[in-house]
């Protein structure tokens, strides 16, 4: 390439020495010459070069189709291989919900996998609001209870704070009673059995009317209380001496449900009672209740004495409960203690009397208000539901394995505040003592009432309980198993009970238990049978002492002496 070049340059030199060298004529034809050769050199270097310029355009060209090509296919061999990778994504179960078919026609499977994968989002979007609602609900609930149980330990707080109250102010007024007349130890034996709680007992003959002891003498005496179930006993002789109930068969209290008196009076059953009122009516009812002694003064020789209420037809809405519950009804301790021993002696209406000093003793005489004109058989029909409320049903607590006692238990709400009651006689053979018992709040629940007359009957069963000649039969048990039932009269105030079940076992503390374990049970296989013993009359004698020498008990024993003012 070098001496191409160079050579224009070389004939330009050769022509000028040439030039110098020939003569003048010569140099036209020659330099002619020089410049056709010097022309056609240069058109065949120009020739060469295009020729050469056009072979390498020529491969340019090739080479660029050539790349184009290569790019081409690799364009489209990246082209397939996105396919193919899209095509296996949208396969793919995980992603299938955003499978892309863009640029791609529409087909079937394709628009059934979108409607498939909006189906699955929609469920997977309903269970995951579902699961958060639930969970809101439960935080909801769980705050609620939170909040439930924070009343609820303040609403026993404020009712343990106000039964101890209570209680307080009951020690007050037990430590003012006036001991003149009392027995010594009937009066120790009640005022332990009823401990430090809010109550009051009455301890009195169901025979004379004198009473043994009376432990919180202002609510004895000047206290009404709502009668509760105790109510029951007079609706049960209003039916029987009305004939709404027949004692020898069962009452029909709906469709599906019969009755017999001592099964309801045993357990308490409300129903029978508002059935049975319903039928009496509302006027013989308090009819009845008056010639029982209810809304009038027992007569007792204590001042102030309280002579209970009776309910006003305007006011009270119905009969239903007023003839189970005793609603607005009023009546003391002694009202019931005169009542109960009505229904032991044969339907006497004794007046209570405190013997106060040696000529009150002396001068004693049974005083009889009157003779409540009821048939001798509706008052023994009384007794087995009675003795059965306290063998097997509410009034269990109240149990004596060493005699048989006749009960009726009461529990109920009266402004606001539990009531507990139980009114008793026994022994049933040859009555001897009458036992009431009236507690108010925590203390009137779960029948403690019949406990304290229980531990009562049993501490003083040497002194007062059944004759050795009683007349007794036994038969053998059956082999069917007894279902147990419960009683109706907190069943009915079940809602409100609940918040206390566990308040009472913490309130009993490590006190004294009313049962004793201790106490002799009768055979299991032997079932007690009370049979019917012959009427006798007797005549009721005035106690009288004509010495000073103590009275000897059933064991042989003297008793302490009665102190009396003069």
């Amino acid at each position: 390439m070098n001496s191409l070049q160079n050579k224009p340059k070389l004939i330009a030199l050769a022509v000028v020495l040439f030039a110098f060298a020939v003569p003048a004529s010569l140099v036209p034809s020659a330099l002619a010459k020089g410049l056709e050769a010097k022309d056609s050199k240069t058109k065949a270097s120009e020739k060469a070069r295009q020729t050469k310029s056009q072979k390498n355009a020529r491969e340019q060209q090739v080479s660029k189709a050539g790349q184009a090509s290569n790019q081409r296919e690799s364009n489209a061999s990246r082209r397939a291989d996105g396919t193919r990778r899209e095509l296996s994504a949208k396969a793919s179960p995980k992603n299938i919900s955003r499978t892309s078919t863009k640029g791609l026609p529409p087909r079937s499977d394709d628009t059934a996998t979108k409607a498939q994968s909006g189906s699955n989002r929609l469920a997977r979007d309903s269970r995951a609001n579902a699961a958060a609602s639930k969970r809101r609900q439960e935080e909801l609930r769980r705050a609620e209870l939170r909040r439930a149980e924070s009343a609820r330990l303040a609403a026993i707080a404020r009712e343990c704070s106000a039964d101890e109250s209570l209680r307080d102010d009951v020690q007050a007024l037990i430590a003012k009673d006036d001991l003149t007349g009392e027995d010594p130890e009937i009066r120790g034996i009640a005022v332990n059995a009823l401990g430090n709680r809010a109550g009051t007992v009455v301890v009195m003959d169901p025979k004379t009317g004198r009473v043994y002891s009376m432990v919180n003498q202002e609510w004895a005496v000047r206290e009404g209380f709502k009668p509760c179930s105790t109510i029951k006993l007079v609706t049960g002789l209003a039916g029987l001496n009305e004939q709404v109930i027949d004692a020898g068969d069962t009452t029909k209290i709906s469709d599906s449900n019969n009755m017999s008196l001592t099964r309801a009076l045993a357990y308490s059953k409300n129903e029978y009672f508002q059935h049975v009122g319903g039928q009496v009516g509302f006027e013989k009812m308090l009819s009845y209740a008056r010639q029982l002694g209810l809304g009038e003064k027992t007569g007792i020789n204590v001042r102030n004495e309280f002579a209970g209420r009776m309910p006003n037809a305007k006011a009270l809405p119905g009969i239903a409960r007023m003839s189970s519950h005793g609603d607005d009804f009023q009546v003391t301790a002694l009202q019931l203690a005169t009542l109960v021993s009505a229904m032991s002696n044969g339907g006497k209406l004794v007046a209570p009397y405190v013997v106060r000093s040696r000529q009150d003793e002396l001068k004693f005489r049974t005083k009889v208000r009157r003779q409540i004109k009821l048939d001798s058989e509706v008052w023994r029909n009384m007794i087995p539901g009675m003795i059965g409320a306290v063998n097997y049903g509410s009034g269990k607590k109240a149990q004596d394995p060493r005699q048989t006692v006749a009960g009726k238990t009461g529990t109920c709400i009266e402004r606001g505040g539990w009531v507990g009651l139980f009114t008793s006689y026994a022994p049933v053979s040859n009555p001897r003592l009458t036992v009431v018992v009236i507690a108010r709040g925590a203390d009137a629940r779960n029948h403690f009432p019949a406990a304290v007359a229980g531990r009562i009957y049993r501490d003083l069963s040497v002194r007062f309980g059944t004759p050795s000649n009683l007349q007794v039969a036994t038969t053998r048990r059956s082999s069917v198993p007894v279902k147990s039932e419960a009683d109706d009269e907190e069943g009915s105030e079940a809602t409100a009970l609940r918040r206390f079940s566990n308040e009472d076992r913490n309130l009993m503390g490590n006190r004294t238990p009313l049962v004793s374990s201790k106490s002799p049970t009768a055979n299991a296989n032997v079932k007690p049978v009370l049979m019917q013993i012959p009427k006798r009359t007797e005549s009721i004698k005035p106690q009288t002492e004509t010495n000073d020498t103590p009275a000897s008990g059933a064991d042989g024993q003297t008793r302490p002496r009665r102190v009396y003012s003069e």
